[in-house]
């Protein structure tokens, strides 16, 4: 068992990290109305500095240090006094959210698409920068639902910072929307294909693998028609980035069995699903900035700020 001691010792390594960043960002919380400090608490205090910590942070979120990721625990944002919990949305909650900014909040479907995709795009430039990748070249398997869509514009912005996409989109819809999205990557250059890879070509071929098949609507099994695509990425060694949901999860259990793919890297949207609390030694990435203010309230979300014109936050 842990002593109190050692534990005492990894707090205060916690708090030399984080010091710099937390007295940067509390003003912008307290504009917020994210926290409220009494007007004797001195920041630059360690003892004040502690106390604030112990209040907010569980000991099982800092028992390994600020790179330990546990899925027992709510994230916090490195560098961010994030004092209230972020909370996991269960899959109606997710599915109310996203009617309420359609309908209460007038977006279009487009719209959301579009900064939801571009948010990916910049996580995934954050993570993996291209000369950090065995090649820049990246397969996006794209879904025929808005997650798919997602991707296709996710694919679009990554051509412009120095990926090359190829796009894996087997099940197509009608809708213009789609059709739009698929024609902008092919006129950026980007090859979109409904011929399944092989195995042993991603693994030479690719740098990079995203995964915006499903969403969170989605409920296993998984269709037979993405049965081959599946099986490619439950076999790949290559990194796997998730959009808002790793494929073939459930949205709230997680894995479904010990062969489901398991992503090195996990963006979710709009606010996390409970899925996420299962990642094992992943990155997760917060992304779609664009909750209002009201809306976030409502559902008692407590999201992390975004710093300064960043449109995604790293959670872990």
């Amino acid at each position: 068992m842990t002593s109190r001691s050692t534990l005492y010792r990894k707090r205060r390594r916690y708090l030399e990290e984080v010091d710099r960043q937390v007295k940067e960002e509390f003003d912008l919380l307290e504009a917020s109305g994210s926290v409220s400090l009494p007007a004797s608490t001195d920041m630059s205090n360690d003892e004040s500095n502690a106390k604030l910590l112990k209040d907010n942070l569980s000991v099982d979120s800092i028992g390994g240090g600020v790179d330990n990721h546990t899925s027992s625990t709510t994230f916090r944002p490195i560098g961010q006094a994030q004092v209230r919990e972020m909370k996991y949305l269960n899959q109606q909650e997710a599915i109310s959210v996203d009617e309420e900014l359609f309908n209460e909040y007038k977006f279009s479907v487009d719209q959301l698409m579009e900064l939801a995709g571009l948010s990916c795009a910049h996580a995934i430039a954050d993570a993996y920068k291209p000369d950090s990748l065995k090649t820049n070249k990246v397969l996006v398997c794209c879904g025929p639902g808005n997650n798919g869509g997602d991707g296709l514009v996710a694919a679009r912005h990554l051509a412009l910072m120095s990926y090359e996409p190829y796009v894996y989109y087997p099940k197509r819809t009608d809708k213009v929307l789609f059709k739009n999205l698929q024609h902008q990557a092919e006129c950026m250059g980007i090859t979109v294909t409904s011929d399944c890879p092989v195995s042993a070509w991603v693994e030479t071929e690719f740098g990079l693998v995203v995964d915006a098949l499903f969403g969170f609507s989605f409920k296993p099994p998984v269709r037979d028609a993405f049965l081959p695509i599946m099986e490619v990425l439950q076999k790949t060694t290559l990194p796997i980035v998730s959009v808002d949901i790793p494929s073939g999860w459930d949205v709230e259990q997680g894995p479904q069995t010990s062969c489901d793919i398991k992503p090195d890297c996990l963006i979710s949207l709009t606010a996390p699903k409970l899925c996420a609390k299962h990642l094992a030694n992943a990155k997760h990435y917060l992304g779609g900035r664009f909750v209002p203010k009201r809306l976030e309230e409502k559902y008692s979300m407590s999201l992390p700020c975004y710093k300064d014109r960043d449109l995604f936050v790293r959670l872990n």
